[in-house]
């Protein structure tokens, strides 16, 4: 699905919040029922879900959504959020809520579970699995030896229309934040027009669009989160692919390290049960779900390795941009409305 610019998603989201059920009960018979906000991968997430379930005798009510209209949603309902926990693709995501004093401290176990460079720097949430952004390319179309190696390259004018990217995904936003504060706001925006001038009619609303696109041979190359391809190959079978997958130079500005996180929910009615949700999605058996999930994510705590066939994760040799400077995404975002690509 195509993703909203985080204001005005709040703007639409703030109509209908009147609508939003005002709390979840507690489950029959005294067990607890916790409401989580979900923007990760459903299947994954309904394993974990069914694991921890099984394993507490919690109840978890699931709404499923893209992280920024979660986001939203939060935002607009306040204090009265049926929301306990929220569990996103992305860390801006969490950090936009932990910047309104919405999210509550985690419980410090949890906390050091996952290598504190994936967790908030204020303890607000916990680092759950990683992803990394990749350029996937059709070989039909491109050798690999002419493609891009660094981020800048992407708006040379020699890409013009074999480019392809989804300026409206959250996961696009950290690769902005990422070459703004590398190069600076002026290049970063003359960066952005170069992109758009290159893609044309191949600015997509997802990565998903973008991989299948790649693969079919409508466009020769594009930048998305490696699991993207993975997942791709899984569901139409290794015969199908048409495309591969490369890595941009060694700490490249492109080469950005995505986190996924959870954070629990300062209005949450349910605080204990909700600390124990996400708990368990950094304890190993939480993280043995994710390392066999078809989402394809590395699991980042616990000292779990992703069990699928991918890139080793202490292989990745990402930028070294952390969680704490990727911040909001609000600075990504109004460079992309500047440049009308929003």
């Amino acid at each position: 699905m195509g993703r909203l610019p985080r204001l005005a998603t709040i703007a639409v989201v703030a109509v209908c919040v009147a609508a939003c059920s005002s709390g979840t009960p507690s489950g029959r018979g005294g067990h607890v029922t916790i409401t989580l906000y979900n923007g990760q991968h459903i299947q994954t997430t309904e394993a974990i879900v069914t694991a921890f379930e099984k394993a507490t005798g919690i109840e978890v009510a699931v709404r499923n959504n893209d992280e920024d209209i979660l986001d939203a949603e939060i935002v607009a309902e306040g204090s009265k959020s049926p929301a306990d926990v929220i569990f996103t693709e992305n860390s801006p995501a969490l950090e936009y809520l932990q910047e309104r004093g919405l999210l509550t401290r985690l419980d410090r176990a949890s906390l050091e579970r996952t290598p504190a460079r994936f967790d908030s720097p204020n303890g607000d949430w916990v680092g759950v699995s990683a992803r990394v952004s990749v350029i996937i390319y059709n070989p039909a179309l491109i050798k690999k030896s002419a493609l891009p190696t660094h981020v800048l390259e992407l708006a040379d004018p020699r890409y013009k229309g074999k480019l392809a990217f989804a300026a409206g995904e959250t996961d696009f936003q950290p690769i902005v934040t990422s070459v703004l504060r590398t190069y600076g706001k002026a290049k970063t925006l003359r960066w952005l027009e170069g992109i758009k001038a290159n893609a044309g009619s191949h600015i997509y609303p997802d990565n998903e669009t973008i991989s299948s696109a790649v693969n079919s041979g409508i466009v020769a190359f594009g930048v998305v989160n490696q699991y993207y391809w993975y997942r791709m190959r899984a569901e139409i079978g290794a015969a199908r692919i048409h495309s591969e997958i490369t890595y941009f130079a060694p700490r490249d500005p492109g080469y950005v390290l995505d986190v996924s996180g959870a954070g629990v929910l300062m209005s949450s009615k349910h605080l204990a049960a909700a600390q124990r949700f996400v708990a368990f999605l950094v304890s190993k058996a939480g993280q043995e779900i994710i390392a066999h999930s078809i989402s394809f994510e590395y699991p980042i705590a616990s000292g779990v390795s992703t069990a699928q066939p991918e890139t080793p994760f202490a292989e990745l040799e990402p930028n070294g941009i952390d969680v704490g400077e990727l911040g909001t995404g609000a600075q990504a975002v109004a460079l992309l409305e500047e440049v009308q690509l929003l």
